[in-house]
């Protein structure tokens, strides 16, 4: 079962994918189950900062500097990607412990 996602977790892209952009936006190629994934150009910039294991609160502080966004709506649309692509194994979600 899916963990819940909280500010304080740490996310990053999962190992059984490959990724490539394609001008602003991506793809995703989720290995086991061969299915494709695309992001617009916001999920894709969020895609580029899941490289690297990050707070969530750390993504959504980055989002709110880049575009123009108030934090609630940042915070609520980047919860619910993210929720996605758990759902989709395409990340892992580690407590802050686990870093």
């Amino acid at each position: 079962m899916p963990r819940s996602i909280s500010l304080r977790a740490i996310v990053v892209a999962g190992k059984d994918q490959v990724a490539c952009s394609l001008g602003e936006e991506a793809a995703i190629l989720h290995i086991s189950n061969g299915i494709y994934y695309g992001l617009d150009p916001v999920g894709a910039r969020i895609w580029n900062l899941l490289q690297q294991p990050r707070s969530v609160e750390n993504i959504r502080g980055t989002l709110v500097a880049e575009y123009e966004v108030e934090p609630d709506r940042c915070e609520a649309d980047l919860l619910g990607l993210l929720e996605k692509l758990q759902n989709e194994g395409l990340i892992e979600v580690r407590d802050a412990t686990e870093a």
